[in-house]
């Protein structure tokens, strides 16, 4: 099996491979539990999420709600695909990016046990933080 090269803002902020797709790497966790269905969470939890050229996040939903914070510098498609046992046919794209003007945004809420997938726009590079509360357990994540 041959290793995937790891792109250069990755190695720089010291991500990994994700298995949704994409790199990332937590960088908060609170100190503050919360009781959960799941069993006891972090408060919150933040990470760096890298999408390079040819990579998308693949279809994925979480048991708490997730905000997507754009830092650049591409712009990225996010595909909220409803709270069904499969993404929805006809999911809802909101884009994050820098052309506010144009209806992308810097930030989009996904609530929790909403399906969601990323893509890149274009072929730049997008970094984003995601901050999920409470806070994120692989126990609390699916692909579709």
């Amino acid at each position: 099996m041959t290793a995937v090269p790891v792109p250069a803002t990755a190695a720089l902020l010291g991500l990994e491979a994700h298995p949704e797709g994409g790199w990332f790497r937590r960088t908060y966790t609170s100190r503050m539990p919360v009781d959960t269905a799941g069993g006891e969470r972090p408060a919150a939890t933040i990470i760096h999420y890298l999408l390079t050229p040819g990579e998308e996040s693949a279809w994925h939903v979480v048991t708490s709600d997730e905000m997507w914070l754009w830092h650049g510098p591409g712009t990225l498609e996010l595909r909220l695909g409803g709270s069904g046992e499969t993404p929805d046919d006809a999911p809802v794209a909101v884009v994050l990016g820098p052309d506010l003007g144009a209806g992308q945004v810097a930030q989009c809420l996904v609530p929790a046990g909403v399906w969601q997938a990323a893509r890149l726009v274009a072929a730049e590079e997008v970094l984003v933080s995601c901050v999920v509360s409470p806070g994120f357990d692989f126990a609390d994540w699916r692909l579709a």
